[in-house]
């Protein structure tokens, strides 16, 4: 396609998007799968008028997701309700930690034993599809800062966190192919890619949010009551920490989403012991000022992002190696590591069943499938990996994209019939 032909496809889409906003909303599909037919349509798969190869591509498409997933953490990150309390992030932190352990275990088990990988392949395979996805997942997530939904907390807070807490067994599965130092029994992976990289990120996170916020509400609350371009300010903070932690070894991902989550935070707690002047309007702040600015670049992020994974698949991409493997992760390894991580945490059953199964995978396993290849992924091996995974994405898309709609509106019709249920929509 010529660069006037792509310029036509993205305009007319934005257009026809933003003409039928409402009627997508009545529509039991998502937006992502729309996007998918169209890719599917001009790609190999149909006219054949261009086609996208990840593989030659693979410096460009980690650029632009991890562009595209440090936007979304950020937005997931200001939308978080609330503060922070155990027995509200204990069902999350358990799904990004237990549960994502179990779902690399299992992906890594059914590449080994019946696609016939290596286990070090199975283990990065595993670690690339067990994160559920904060961009592709709209419909399940957190839609501003007072929604009080549990379900889309959990999820919204799952995500945030899991596109992070995956690295560890990136870097476990590149050490076992020989491509990454796990040290003398494993200990530089368990000290410096698990405990460091972890806590290092976490804290530079909490730290940079924290700043930000009281600079701002004080430069606000001046004498000069400085006025503040809050698009600038997320964007700064999301490159700053992201920086930071690359320079140190750290895991940037959760930095970005730990210092949204601290930004909003700290913004609610300065506002509740703020004096309040009478007849005055609230100040401002970076969280909420800057969300939609960055909610529009995920929106836009994502069509082209799901038409470029559609302009990627051949037919002879559908293997029953590649659907098997998207079934085994949706049906067995998802629903059993939530089975397993909730076990005991007095999350309500409804919730369990309903995080089960909606795993979305999305941009989070395309980013971390591209940086595989860049740090030395075997060609051979790299095709591999790349099938399986643009399959799975694009079957999570379909499926959970058609179901999406009608098991949440039968969740909040239920939960509005009794007095404990989550809020409606």
């Amino acid at each position: 396609m010529t660069n006037a032909q792509w310029f036509v496809l993205i305009g007319g889409l934005l257009l026809v998007r933003g003409l039928s906003a409402g009627l997508l909303q009545r529509l039991p599909v998502t937006p992502a799968i729309i996007y998918l037919g169209v890719g599917m349509l001009v790609g190999p798969s149909g006219l054949h008028l261009f086609h996208f190869n990840p593989l030659k591509e693979s410096a460009l498409l980690e650029v632009l997701t991890e562009v595209v997933v440090l936007i979304s953490l950020f937005s997931a990150g200001v939308k978080m309700p609330g503060a922070f309390t155990l027995a509200r992030w204990r069902a999350p932190l358990l799904l990004a930690t237990v549960s994502m352990a179990v779902t690399v275990a299992l992906v890594a088990a059914f590449a080994v034993l019946v696609l016939g990988l290596p286990l070090g392949a199975g283990v990065l395979l595993g670690a690339i599809l067990a994160p559920t996805d904060p961009v592709l997942a709209t419909d399940v997530q957190i839609r501003h800062p007072g929604d009080r939904d549990q379900l889309r907390f959990t999820l919204t807070c799952e995500a945030g966190m899991n596109d992070g807490s995956a690295f560890p067994f990136v870097m476990l599965g590149l050490g076992l192919l020989g491509l990454h130092g796990l040290g003398e029994n494993g200990m530089r992976w368990v000290l410096v890619d698990v405990l460091w990289a972890t806590v290092g990120a976490v804290a530079i996170g909490v730290v940079g949010g924290m700043a930000l916020a009281r600079l701002s509400w004080a430069l606000r609350r001046g004498a000069h009551k400085h006025a503040l371009m809050d698009d600038f300010l997320g964007l700064g903070l999301i490159g700053l920490v992201y920086g930071l932690c690359v320079l140190v070894q750290a895991w940037g991902f959760l930095a970005v989403f730990f210092a949204a989550v601290a930004l909003r935070q700290t913004e609610q707690s300065l506002a509740k012991a703020d004096t309040p002047v009478e007849d005055a309007e609230p100040l401002p702040t970076v969280s909420e000022g800057s969300l939609v600015f960055k909610e529009h670049l995920e929106r836009l992020s994502e069509m082209v992002l799901v038409i470029l994974i559609g302009g990627t698949l051949f037919l002879t991409s559908w293997t029953w190696a590649a659907v098997g493997l998207s079934l085994f992760l949706f049906v067995v390894a998802r629903p059993l590591s939530v089975l397993v991580g909730l076990a005991g945490s007095g999350t309500a059953w409804k919730i369990r069943g309903l995080s089960a199964w909606f795993g979305v995978r999305g941009v989070g396993s395309l980013y971390y499938l591209m940086f595989a290849i860049q740090h030395g992924l075997p060609e051979t091996l790299a095709l591999q990996l790349i099938q399986f995974t643009l399959i799975v994405v694009t079957l999570s898309i379909l499926l959970h994209g058609t179901s999406v709609k009608p098991l949440l509106g039968l969740f909040w019709k239920r939960a509005r019939s009794t007095s404990d249920g989550p809020s409606s929509p």
